[in-house]
Parts: structure tokens; sequence; C-alpha cells
């Protein structure tokens, strides 16, 4: 099975958590991309959702799903989304598209999160994908310097083609860190979350994923922390 065949396997089998007559959370990226698709089918079935980011937002609308601000919302009873990294209790890496603060907050309100992956995204230790920080612009040179003294390589993103910084959604930038092994991802998601200037970290550990859904090649498995 191709790659995107995994991750529409995975996406399908989302549907089963999806919480009738409620709004749901989505998330952002290919592997969300799917899970949207599959979830316009059923959008009868919800009130709506609650979009991670901008993109998500129109995918969502151009399915005639309605989208719903977070601030005029009670309750999330699921939140869907992908994964960069994710280790067998759970904790994950995110933020390959970008997205990690709104992911991080829908996530954080939600009741169950499912994390759709494919199976080459559980590792036994998060690091060897860059860590995504999201730092507000003034700060990127200073929180640079203290994202390297934690023994990491960290490195601006930039626009696709481009010299010049990726902006987030948010108006934010992020800086990536490479070359991290990270043994204890709850202490490093606080410690980088101190950090004066960062918006957000990439790492859900404090608050990871309850179900992970990873496509293989023998179909699809469940893993439950």
């Amino acid at each position: 099975m191709t790659q995107d065949e995994l991750k529409q396997a995975v996406a399908r089998a989302a549907i089963e958590y999806v919480v009738d007559g409620e709004i749901i959370g989505v998330g952002t990226g290919s592997t969300a991309n799917f899970f949207i698709d599959e979830l316009a089918k059923i959008k009868h079935r919800i009130k709506g959702a609650v979009a991670s980011s901008e993109a998500t937002a129109a995918r969502l609308r151009g399915h005639g799903i309605e989208v719903f601000d977070l601030n005029d919302v009670a309750s999330i009873a699921v939140y869907v989304d992908g994964a960069d990294e994710i280790t067998a209790a759970g904790a994950m890496i995110k933020g390959g598209g970008a997205a990690l603060t709104r992911e991080k907050i829908v996530a954080s309100v939600s009741g169950q999160f499912v994390c759709i992956a494919d199976g080459s995204k559980l590792v036994e230790t998060l690091g060897q994908f860059p860590l995504p920080v999201e730092v507000l612009p003034m700060a990127r040179a200073a929180v640079s310097r203290r994202l390297g003294a934690l023994g990491g390589q960290p490195r601006l993103r930039l626009k696709a083609g481009s010299d010049e910084a990726f902006v987030t959604d948010n108006g934010a930038v992020i800086v990536d860190v490479l070359g991290l092994a990270i043994a204890d991802p709850v202490a490093l998601e606080r410690e980088i979350n101190q950090i004066v200037g960062v918006i957000a970290v990439g790492l859900f550990a404090g608050r990871g994923a309850d179900v992970c859904l990873l496509g293989t090649a023998d179909g699809v498995r469940t893993l439950t922390f």
C-alpha cells in the first residue's frame, strides 16, 4: 500500500470515533485532509467542526461542513489529527504543517484525542523529526539561543522556495529544532513552554493522544493510551 492509501485507511477508521450530533475538532495536514473528505460523507450526522487552521477551515467549508469558532463552542467530543511522530506512550511531535498552537488548543478542550497516522510515524524516541516551536518574531534569535543550549540545532522555517520566514496563521514564525533525542517529552515540553517568546512547542506529551490509529500493510492497528 502507498502512504496515501495508509492515510486514507486510518481516516476511514477514525469515522467510528465521530460522535453523532456533536461538534468535531479537526486537525491540519495531509492525513487530516483525508479525514475531512471522509467526514464530508457523514456531515448530516454532526453539528459541524472546529478547525485547527485556516487551511482546514477552508477545506471543511468546501465540503459544506459548518465551521465554528472555538469561543462559541461549549465542548468538543473528539479531536482527530495526524502526527509527525508518536511513541507507544502516546506522546507526539506535531507542527510539520505549522498549526501546532491551534492544534494544541483544540486538543486541550476535546474529550478524546484520536491520532491518525501511517505506521512509519511510530517511533521509540521522539526527535528524528525536527521539533517545531512557534515563536513571536521579535524573540526569534533569543529563543533560538535558548533552544540551542538544550542540545538541538535551531533553524528558522522558511517559505517554500524562498529566503523569507514562514509566517503562521497567528502571525508568528516557526523555529525547527534538529538533532534532539527526547527521552522525557513531558519535561522538555514544560521547559520549552517556559522560554519567554515561545507561543507553543510541537510536543504533545502533557496532553497526548488517547487513541492512535496506525495504517500498516496488514490493516489499521489501534493503540490506546
